[in-house]
């Protein structure tokens, strides 16, 4: 086997806002986390006979999923915290990669790979809430514009040992009665973009981000473990749509972040399963920045009505 890369022994711990009543998690090992590195240094590319030390032991793969050499959920590690530590960050974080080639993204790797990385995903929530992670969420952070520092296609999951904020608003929100499908079907399409295999990808006229874009399956649903055949393979072309269109927008790669949204382990009720991607141009060459108002406030402010997002992301 060749050698690997060695993991970065995590010292993250939580400390709490009094003010804001918010968590922030503090990992300061992650400062030396690779940065930006060339093809031929890519931790995330298959081992290479005499080339530099890689993250993954093969000539070859088709997906690949380890442990986060640079984590920010730690593993219950008995490790010195500040004083000011509310406790331990603890869960895992893992790397998935899409392609042993260093570029290309969730466009242009075919439907067949995309099916397996979503049947890779719906592995790991399953191996990891049987392992007790309260809350799994698959997510991918791309370009640099959002802070990624490297470029070969991946993603990233957490799993906490606690159920975050806005998800646990969500639980609330669905088991007091929200109907999230009834509400789409009130829209009566004027904010969709494609419908396909019992999916549908939109843009919610609450989306906080210009062209905010999610994928959502048509019927309930609490997480892509619960899609049949025909629905992991609409999944997986959404994923790839999705990408598509925003890439298309300005003619560039769009950065964006992505999220799975899926039901906590142990929520009770229902929970409608989103995929949110949250793009990061507001026009060409455009970033939108969180600024003073949404950064003190949590108001956004967004230049783009998401009806007119839609509009433009379908004509595409």
């Amino acid at each position: 086997m060749e050698e690997l890369l060695r993991p970065e022994v995590p010292r993250s711990e939580l400390r709490r806002d009094p003010l804001r009543g918010s968590w922030s998690l503090y990992a300061p090992h992650r400062q030396a986390r690779t940065f930006l590195p060339s093809d031929a240094e890519d931790p995330l590319s298959p081992a290479r006979a005499g080339g530099a030390l890689t993250e993954i032991p093969f000539t070859d793969f088709e997906i690949a999923v380890f442990e986060n050499r640079f984590p920010s959920l730690g593993g219950g590690q008995e490790v010195p915290r500040s004083p000011f530590a509310a406790s331990a960050a603890n869960g895992q974080c893992e790397v998935v990669v899409y392609t042993p080639e260093p570029s290309g993204s969730l466009a242009t790797i075919d439907q067949a790979r995309r099916v397996l990385l979503v049947e890779t995903l719906i592995d790991r929530y399953r191996l990891l809430h049987e392992a007790g992670a309260a809350y799994v969420m698959p997510f991918e952070n791309r370009g640099r514009e959002v802070g990624v520092t490297l470029a070969h296609p991946h993603g990233q999951i957490y799993a906490f040992d606690t159920i975050p904020a806005p998800q646990a608003h969500s639980m609330r929100a669905f088991a007091s009665g929200f109907d999230l499908l009834a509400e789409h079907a009130s829209w009566r399409g004027a904010f969709d973009v494609v419908q396909e295999g019992g999916l549908v990808s939109f843009c919610p006229p609450f989306g906080r981000f210009p062209y905010e874009t999610w994928i959502m399956p048509q019927t309930p649903c609490p997480g892509p473990w619960a899609l049949d055949r025909e629905g992991v393979e609409a999944l997986a072309f959404h994923l790839g749509d999705v990408t598509r269109r925003l890439d298309q927008l300005f003619g560039m790669p769009m950065p964006f972040m992505m999220g799975f949204q899926a039901a906590p382990r142990e929520a009770e009720g229902p929970f409608q399963f989103t995929v949110q991607f949250y793009p990061m141009l507001r026009d060409a060459g455009r970033l939108k920045y969180l600024a003073g108002v949404e950064q003190f406030t949590g108001v956004f402010t967004v230049d783009v009505v998401p009806e007119m997002a839609a509009q433009k992301l379908r004509a595409l």
